[in-house]
């Protein structure tokens, strides 16, 4: 069991809160306005789920509180179309993963889970193939405790995949340019980035 900090009240932190504290972690939720320094003060693993558009600013102001800690970033900074979906990428050439973890040394980012819609994160048996779950960051420690949150999420370990360093989160970041594309042609399914072996 873990004590985890879950940054951002919407579809993705809630769904994500849910799941963690049904597998037995304890879990507080906090955004950014209520009791977001005190939830990451006292976790063990931190996930933002906050709009990616603005996690940087938000993070950095809890650089004290983070330190030391594993940062669990599901977020994909976008800049968004008219119909709101995402249009583009904040940080082209880089990433919110890179962003975050140069700004917050102390931190051990971990980069996860930005490749599907929220719905499958936390239920990745629900699709009609294997997905997978994609792994960027600079300590393996970190990865470990990730990949053992993942497990307790229902993922299957074959379904992990660790891409090598935090540099490789701009990869899956750009993966988010897919997902307009595909709810437009099916509608707003739950789907994954998978690679077919």
């Amino acid at each position: 069991m873990r004590t985890i900090a879950v940054l951002g009240k919407g579809r993705v932190g809630g769904n994500l809160a849910a799941a963690l504290t049904r597998a037995g972690h304890e879990v507080r939720v906090a955004d950014r306005t209520q009791g977001a320094a005190d939830a990451t003060r006292t976790a063990q693993i931190v996930i933002n789920a906050t709009p990616g558009a603005g996690s940087l600013d938000r993070l950095t102001a809890l650089r004290e509180e983070l330190r030391g800690k594993i940062l669990v970033d599901v977020s994909n900074a976008t800049l968004d179309g008219p119909d709101g979906l995402p249009a583009d990428l904040l940080y082209p050439g880089s990433s919110l993963a890179e962003q975050l973890q140069e700004a917050l040394p102390g931190t051990r980012v971990v980069k996860t889970l930005n490749t599907m819609l929220f719905p499958v994160m936390t239920a990745p048996a629900s699709l009609t193939r294997s997905p997978d779950a994609f792994l960027s960051g600079e300590d393996p420690r970190a990865k470990q405790a990730v990949r053992e949150l993942l497990v307790s999420l229902g993922w299957r370990t074959e379904w992990i995949t660790d891409l090598g360093g935090i540099r490789t989160a701009r990869a899956t970041e750009a993966a988010i340019l897919f997902v307009p594309h595909v709810i437009r042609a099916g509608g707003f399914a739950p789907f994954a980035i998978s690679i077919a072996r």
